[in-house]
């Protein structure tokens, strides 16, 4: 069976658990939805079902080895990473997520998982005393926090004789986040997205100058989110150790001059401004050619004003495109959300406190998203999940000015 150029793939993956026969009503089902519909097994699951039967109901070859791959053929876990357009683990076992959950690359499935840069739906299966030990519930939430989708288990008699939550969710509930993460994935095509991101550097001399912490870590997760869901994507970083976004245009950039000046271009052509840069406010009002000795430091250097970048933007604004702030504040960060959402006229500004242990260098943070009508507490997320939240805000804010 070949994908037609508007067919989306979903790459099933089965793993051995009893569960592993719904995983056929499962393909029947996506088949139904018009998906084009690949099989990966563990080893484990080829005891429960037969490859032949999912080859049978797809039409499509099914992988179940690593180490399967012919001469000349692309490396097969790369390959159907690369061709799904979401991926789906049902049943998904306890091992399984386990190593989902710490990275673990053993066989073709979580090989596969690791590479993909697609949406992951997981429908865990297991005994409901494995369920409700800690660790897989660890292991739960912090898939959950990386943006993994899970469909949680039901409750009922369990093939053991048990009874309680464990037994694969109903086919219909994984079919419909399925397709929820397939409509995500192209939510943005289509759509121009300029992102700023990461600090700026504002020089004193050529070894000193005025800068701050920002990693660049949530402008960049934004970035490659938004490039996922099909966007046309220029990043403009300032300094960051970071490589450069999947499918993202990238252009570095050192102080805030430089910024305004590549997000000015851009901005002719976006439909979405994201601004998480956390641009200097100030600059030296005079710059040294060579390095100040020691001894001849100044007391004090003459500040000057930056360009307000977003300022700039939002002013510029004819309200058909979506700005997006941030407010990286101690104190009240959501009052600060709220002036900035109306002094620099955005769409919605993502507010954080930066005065705990949560927000510049971290891989996770808490935020709010703030708009003209609510201020939407998130939990402690990773900034790949925050990016994820985000956008699906900005998608239907998009949506919204086009009127669709």
């Amino acid at each position: 069976m070949t994908a037609t150029p508007e067919q989306q793939t979903v790459l099933v993956g089965v793993t051995g658990g009893i569960g592993a026969y719904k995983a056929c009503e499962l393909v029947r089902a996506l088949m139904r939805c018009g998906f084009r519909v690949k099989v990966v097994m563990t080893d484990a699951a080829t005891r429960f079902v037969t490859p032949l039967t999912f080859r049978t109901l797809t039409r499509e070859p099914v992988a179940t080895s690593l180490w399967a791959d012919e001469p000349g053929d692309p490396v097969h876990h790369v390959s159907l990473a690369q061709e799904a357009d979401v991926v789906v683990v049902a049943p998904c076992t306890a091992n399984v997520l386990a190593k989902l959950a710490h990275g673990r690359a053993d066989d073709l499935l979580t090989t596969t998982v690791l590479a993909t840069e697609a949406p992951v739906v997981l429908a865990p299966a297991m005994n409901v005393h494995m369920w409700r030990k800690e660790v897989t519930q660890r292991n739960v939430d912090a898939l959950r926090a990386r943006g993994f989708v899970i469909v949680a288990p039901g409750s009922g008699e369990l093939a053991c004789g048990d009874v309680g939550e464990g037994r694969l969710a109903e086919v219909a509930a994984i079919a419909e986040a399925v397709e929820a993460e397939a409509r995500r994935a192209r939510d943005l095509a289509g759509v121009r997205v300029l992102v700023t991101a990461g600090p700026t550097y504002e020089p004193i001399d050529p070894v000193r100058f005025i800068g701050n912490r920002s990693s660049g870590k949530t402008g960049y997760a934004i970035a490659e989110e938004a490039a996922r869901r099909g966007a046309d994507v220029t990043l403009v970083s300032g300094p960051t150790a970071l490589p450069d976004p999947f499918g993202a245009r990238v252009v570095r950039v050192t102080t805030a001059a430089e910024m305004r000046e590549a997000a000015l271009s851009a901005w002719a052509d976006a439909d979405v401004v994201i601004a998480s840069a956390a641009v200097s406010d100030v600059r030296p009002a005079a710059r040294s050619s060579g390095k100040i000795k020691k001894d001849a430091l100044p007391d004090s250097i003459a500040l000057e004003r930056n360009p307000d970048i977003l300022a700039e933007l939002g002013a510029a604004n004819d309200g058909s495109r979506v700005v997006v702030g941030f407010a990286a504040e101690t104190g009240d960060p959501v009052a600060e959300a709220r002036r900035k959402l109306e002094a620099k006229r955005c769409d919605l500004v993502v507010a954080n406190d930066v005065s705990g242990d949560l927000g510049f260098g971290t891989d996770a943070n808490r935020v709010w998203f703030v708009t003209g009508d609510a201020a939407e507490e998130l939990p402690v997320l990773d900034k790949r999940a925050i990016a994820r939240e985000l956008l699906d805000r900005v998608s239907a804010l998009v949506r919204r000015k086009r009127g669709t």
